[in-house]
């Protein structure tokens, strides 16, 4: 991986967008400026024109729930396989040892692999810590934000369990953390817990992203999220919500109509919640996602994130938001359309960031993958990929195959003659 300065782009040209036409895209600044038939003049701008035949470009990536504090702690903690509350056990006791310089070069880490698939704005839980020095991780990832500035966009959430003390949080705010978070589902009084982060969040007038409902049977912190936080200013999520996956669909359309009227933006997490859930079964094994499909239907804004990243709440992962679109379609049954929708300007709304894609007047947030059509992108998802972001080429990846050559000896297959009956 080699460093070089983002470079202002004019123009790309020859590209096809999901739609199947070829178009030309002429970007002025942070913004589309015009997409024209490929072969139309262009508006003049300053920048670079990319000539890329062959490639598909649609918005870029949002993860819109991280935990770059976690990631690539896998090998260093080798927790034992299990669910939820042995990740839990697992990360709390690596945490007491927690280095601020290790967790900044693996939080560093899977974001460049992130900006590389495309992911140009990323929302990162970061934990607030037990023990002497609960903002360790806050630090880290506060001078990630400073060295991504023009690359990438970092937002920051304080994740906080019910024995963090408001005064806690207030420090991580006063550090630099943008949103107050939480899993008040995880503790002894679930509600009590809620309604102390949102009148935090309150007090100090930022939004709000909460771990929800995180178990297919376990307590029910959306409904009193959602009464808490209805006709709010802010941002307010709820992330995992895999609960709902497993209520009667006259309970959910209920609960559906509250989160949509409260404003909640949805984020299914199906990679970790595929890994996390259904430990305890032995058979028929129940598999943890978000039924966000039935929810946008309800009128609720809905995105889908990656969540973990090889850290004892999930061994694995890829850092490609095109790897959790590829979940949503074949463990979530939603169509590649949507399922890319969920991972691109769904999660930028969710977040809160202005519209993006190859659309005149939209913000110039941009990727550019080597594929045919959008679904053989999400199928594919090779790893051949331009970035583009606010109008500037942060990543390129080229990939380049060598296969032998094919035997000429190889019969060709004909058909059995026909015979008579």
């Amino acid at each position: 991986m080699s460093a070089v300065p983002p470079v202002s782009i004019a123009a790309l040209r020859g590209v096809r967008l999901a739609s199947g036409d070829v178009v030309d895209i002429a970007l002025d600044g942070d913004a589309v400026l015009a997409v024209v038939p490929a072969g139309s003049p262009l508006p003049e701008t300053d920048g670079v024109v990319l000539d890329l035949p062959g490639y598909l470009v649609t918005a870029a990536g949002a993860e819109p729930h991280a935990h770059l504090d976690k990631s690539q702690s896998w090998d260093a903690i080798r927790p034992p396989f299990g669910d939820l509350e042995r990740a839990i056990e697992s990360w709390h006791a690596f945490a007491l040892t927690l280095d601020e310089d290790d967790t900044l070069r693996r939080a560093r880490s899977t974001a460049l692999r992130m900006l590389a698939s495309g992911i140009t704005s990323v929302r990162t839980h970061v934990d607030l810590l037990r023990g002497e020095d609960a903002l360790t991780g806050v630090r880290a990832l506060v001078r990630l934000r400073a060295e991504l500035e023009g690359v990438m966009d970092l937002e920051l959430v304080a994740l906080g369990g019910p024995t963090v003390a408001d005064e806690v949080f207030e420090a991580a705010l006063d550090a630099g953390v943008d949103l107050v978070g939480g899993a008040p589902h995880l503790a002894d009084d679930p509600v009590a817990d809620l309604e102390r982060l949102v009148a935090l969040a309150r007090r100090r007038d930022v939004g709000l992203d909460l771990h929800t409902d995180e178990s297919l049977a376990g307590a029910d912190t959306l409904a009193a999220y959602a009464r808490s936080v209805t006709g709010w200013h802010r941002p307010r999520t709820a992330g995992h919500c895999v609960r709902l996956s497993m209520m009667p669909t006259a309970d959910l359309t209920a609960l559906a109509e509250q989160v949509r009227t409260a404003d909640i933006g949805v984020i299914a997490l199906p990679i970790t919640n595929l890994y996390l859930q259904g430990w305890d079964a032995e058979h028929a094994v129940p598999r943890g996602i978000a039924p966000i499909g039935r929810l946008k239907t309800a009128g609720v804004r809905v995105a889908a994130g990656a969540d973990n990243v090889r850290d004892p709440f999930n061994p694995v992962g890829r850092c490609d938001h095109l790897e959790t679109a590829s979940l949503l379609v074949s463990a979530g049954h939603l169509a590649p359309e949507d399922a890319l929708d969920a991972v691109t300007v769904g999660a930028r709304d969710v977040m809160g960031l202005p519209f993006a894609g190859p659309v005149a007047g939209a913000r110039a947030e941009l990727v550019a993958i080597q594929a045919d059509s959008l679904g053989e992108a999400v199928a594919f998802a090779t790893a051949d990929r331009v970035v583009i972001h606010r109008g500037r080429l942060v990543s390129r990846t080229r990939v380049a195959t060598e296969t032998a050559a094919l035997s000429s000896s190889v019969p060709t297959r004909t058909a059995a003659p026909a015979t008579a009956s």
